[in-house]
C-alpha cells in the first residue's frame, strides 16, 4: 500500500507477515533522487521494491536510506538493499554502525528473543559494506530527495537511536522513541523491549522533541499524527505507569511469566475501558517483549 502524505512524502505499509498496519516505511521523493526513512526487515523487501515500482522509483533513483535504529523491523532489509541499490548509502547513529558493517551481535541479540522464528520473521540480516555507512551525529543535518532533514539523538528505547525532522514542513520520522499508535486511534503504547530501555533517557528525549518545531510525528508502527503535544504527554505518563507496575512486582519476585501476564491484562483492560482493540497493537509493539524490558530493567537497576 502507498499511501501520499504530503505532496513529497508516501507511507509505505510493508505487510508484515501479511498484516496491514504494521511496519512503515516513508518514501521521500526529489526531482533526481528519492530517500527512504526506515527499511524494515528483510522478509519485506519484495512488498518494498513492489511500492517503489508504483511510486515511479528506479533502483538508480533510491540513493539515500535512513534507519531510525538498528532493529530488524527498522533496518533489518539494510544489507539486502545495498546488494540491489547500486547508487544508495545508508544514514545511522554512530551507535549503531558497527553492527550494521557486522551483524553477528545483532543476529545473536535478536536470536536469543525471536529463536526459531528469526527467519520467518526477519529474513537474511547481511553485512552492510562499510564504505556505504554514513554516521550521522546528533543535530547534524543531512540533505535528501530535496529537503533537509536533521538528525536527533533520541536515547531511551534503544542507545542508538535517532529521530529525523524534515526542517521545511516540520515532519518527524520518530521512529520508536514516540510509541506505537494505530490509525484512526487516540491511543499510544511505549515499546520498551530488551536490553536497552532507559526510562531516564526517554524521559529526556521527549523533552527534546518537545522543544522542537513539530507539526506532524511519522511513526514507523504506524501512520502520520498531528495532535503533537498530546501524544507525547499520553506516551510518557503510560511509559511511567507501565514503569511502575512492573517496578512493584520485580521487587516483590515475581518471575518473568508472571509479569508478562499481569502487565498484559493491566494493558488489555485499560484499551478495552476506551474502546480500543489490545491485538491492533501486539505487531508493533507486543506485551512480552515490553514486560521483559521493563523486567530487565529495574533488575539492573537493583543490582547497581
Amino acid at each position: 500500500m502507498l499511501e501520499q502524505i504530503n505532496e513529497s512524502v508516501h507511507l509505505i505499509d510493508l505487510n508484515f507477515l501479511g498484516y496491514r498496519q504494521a511496519i512503515a516505511a516513508y518514501l521521500l521523493r526529489g526531482e533526481q533522487e528519492a530517500a527512504l526513512v526506515e527499511v524494515g526487515p528483510a522478509s519485506t523487501v519484495n512488498t518494498l521494491r513492489h511500492a517503489l515500482e508504483q511510486a515511479g522509483v528506479s533502483p538508480s533513483q533510491l540513493r539515500h536510506l535512513l534507519v531510525t535504529h538498528i532493529h530488524l523491523d527498522h533496518a533489518g532489509a539494510l544489507g539486502v538493499l545495498m546488494q540491489q541499490l547500486p547508487e544508495a548509502v545508508c544514514y545511522v547513529h554512530p551507535v549503531g554502525a558497527p553492527h550494521l558493517a557486522d551483524p553477528s551481535r545483532l543476529i545473536a541479540s535478536a536470536s536469543r528473543l525471536y529463536g526459531a522464528l528469526m527467519d520467518t520473521l526477519w529474513g537474511p540480516v547481511l553485512p552492510v559494506p562499510a564504505e556505504r555507512i554514513r554516521i550521522l551525529q546528533d543535530g547534524e543535518r543531512v540533505e535528501v530527495a530535496g529537503r533537509t532533514l536533521i538528525a536527533i539523538d533520541t536515547p531511551g528505547h534503544a542507545r542508538h537511536h535517532h529521530a529525523y525532522l524534515d526542517e521545511a514542513s516540520g515532519l518527524l520520522f520518530a521512529g520508536d522513541i514516540a510509541g506505537v499508535r494505530m490509525p484512526n486511534m487516540t491511543y499510544v503504547r511505549p515499546p520498551t523491549p530488551p536490553p536497552e530501555l532507559d526510562l531516564e533517557a526517554w524521559q529526556a528525549s521527549l523533552a527534546k522533541l518537545r522543544a522542537l518545531p513539530i507539526r506532524q510525528i511519522a511513526l514507523t508502527h504506524f501512520g502520520v499524527f498531528e495532535d503533537v503535544a498530546r501524544h507525547l504527554d499520553e506516551l510518557e505518563r503510560r511509559l511511567l505507569d507501565w514503569g511502575e507496575f512492573t517496578r512493584q512486582r520485580v521487587e516483590q519476585g515475581w518471575s518473568d511469566e508472571q509479569i508478562v501476564a499481569a502487565l498484559e491484562a493491566y494493558g488489555n483492560a485499560e484499551m478495552q475501558a476506551l474502546g480500543v482493540e489490545p491485538t491492533r497493537y501486539d505487531l508493533g509493539a507486543g506485551y512480552q517483549l515490553i514486560a521483559l524490558g521493563y523486567a530487565r530493567y529495574w533488575r539492573k537497576r537493583q543490582k547497581r
